[in-house]
């Protein structure tokens, strides 16, 4: 937990014994501290077991938000957690109620289970977890006053799991989107798409009982043995035992994202003109016998000993294919975004170092003839790519860096759903701490020749 404008200091050390490990903490625009990012093979080496890292940045946004690993699948064995930055908020509430992570959860380990997504495709889940509580064990459950009102920071931290979360007879009140606070609306259901943070204020102005929390995998996209017992319970009498007996609302089971028209910033910005027009066709195929996503026909695999920032600094720009690098060099300039699919899966885009622009996100086939919405569109980090459709996004060149782009389902990224943006490149190297980067790095080359390890996944 931080304030507005607070300097964040994070010290990792990573104690596991057979396994790299960087911490990304995702939405965090790290402002011309792009080396902080967190993310190996990219704007670092891998920190190698029994090394340490420190990580330093400033919180220029506010709201909600989480950490994680950033190597292989690791953040699904567990490593992550929330993030909160104290700030504006754009509607009241008398408590503060923190993180609500909604996770899938499996009982072998993700890694256990890639080989069978990359081969026959993504696997069924066993369950969910609500702040790491299961139905199979004790339940996720919250307390309240009546007559009070809590804000809920909800967080999707699964895999390869899209939600919607409701609580039986209560409207929320949604005040923020990831990092971005928005003019109030109402809901019953949220749909919230991995990666994905909303703020919601509930009003406890039901008769005093005890009603269920919901959290339910979207079929459509998700596939979950336990997804009609992903709940925990909501209690206005703390000593209370008894299971609730409440109604879910009805919905629509999809993984579309909340409506664009809801979702308007309460800090109004405007998109400027395009000066740069990038487009990434999405899709898949089959290589070596396994499954990897493309994105304008280039699946994505980068080193963890050889990082994009080294590269940079070593004043190498030869970027290999698989690498897949969009070089934007000038400052100030509007980038824009066209990232369309024919096939019919959503897919939740996040791109590091920006609060993006969502132009235009619709089902079918994007043309020139599609209206972008320039004045004051919905800035978040994450978006979703619409089964069959297009989205598009932009954002100003205001951030030195080398900035990942990618699918934020699990199985995706380390099967090359990714690209990366290098921005303003010769202003890098001056940015860097070159001495502790290479320290990381020579540790990590040490460990990997030593126990000879070998990189299986995209590297991200």
């Amino acid at each position: 937990m931080a304030n507005w404008g607070d300097t964040v200091v994070v010290h990792v050390l990573n104690s596991l014994e057979n396994n790299g490990t960087g911490i990304h903490f995702h939405g965090i625009r790290q402002n011309y501290t792009n080396s902080m990012d967190g993310v190996p093979s990219i704007t670092q080496c891998a920190i190698a077991p029994g090394d340490s890292m420190t990580y330093t940045w400033r919180a220029t946004q506010y709201g909600s938000s989480w950490y994680h690993s950033h190597f292989a699948l690791q953040a699904w064995e567990g490593v992550l957690g929330g993030i909160i930055i104290n700030g504006p908020a754009s509607a009241n509430y008398d408590h503060d109620a923190g993180n609500v992570f909604l996770n899938d959860w499996t009982h072998q380990t993700a890694d256990a289970m890639y080989n069978a997504a990359q081969t026959t495709g993504p696997p069924a889940l066993d369950n969910g977890i609500i702040n790491g509580d299961t139905s199979l064990g004790a339940r996720f459950e919250m307390s309240v006053t009546e007559g009070d009102s809590y804000r809920l920071r909800l967080v999707n931290g699964a895999i390869d799991t899209h939600f919607k979360f409701s609580v039986d007879n209560h409207t929320m009140t949604v005040m923020a989107m990831d990092f971005v606070p928005i003019i109030p609306y109402t809901a019953d259901v949220i749909s919230i798409g991995m990666g994905q943070r909303y703020d919601v204020v509930i009003n406890m102005n039901q008769t005093a009982d005890n009603y269920w929390i919901r959290a339910i995998p979207q079929t459509f996209c998700s596939d979950n043995d336990n997804a009609d017992d992903i709940k925990g319970i909501l209690r206005y009498d703390a000593t209370s035992t008894a299971d609730p007996t409440s109604a879910a609302y009805s919905y629509v089971d999809d993984c579309d994202g909340e409506a664009m028209s809801d979702l308007v910033p309460s800090v109004a910005l405007n998109a400027g003109t395009v000066t740069t027009n990038d487009e990434e066709a999405v899709t898949v195929g089959r290589s070596g016998g396994v499954f990897k996503w493309f994105m304008a026909a280039t699946t994505f695999a980068v080193e963890w000993a050889d990082p994009t920032l080294l590269q940079i600094y070593n004043g190498d720009s030869n970027w290999t294919t698989s690498s897949h690098v969009i070089q934007v060099d000038n400052a100030n300039e509007w980038v824009y975004f066209i990232i369309e699919t024919a096939q019919a899966v959503p897919h939740p885009i996040h791109l590091h170092g920006h609060d993006f622009f969502i132009l235009a996100q619709a089902e079918g086939t994007y043309s020139s003839d599609v209206t972008l919405q320039t004045t004051n569109p919905p800035r978040r980090d994450v978006a979703m790519l619409p089964a069959s459709g297009y989205l598009v996004i932009g954002f100003e060149t205001d951030n030195p860096g080398a900035w990942l782009m990618h699918c934020h389902i699990g199985w995706h990224t380390s099967e090359g759903f990714a690209l990366q943006i290098v921005e303003r490149m010769d202003e890098i190297p001056a940015l860097m701490d070159y001495d502790s980067f290479n320290a990381t790095c020579a540790n990590w080359n040490t460990y990997a020749e030593a126990f000879g390890i070998e990189e299986e996944d995209s590297g991200v």
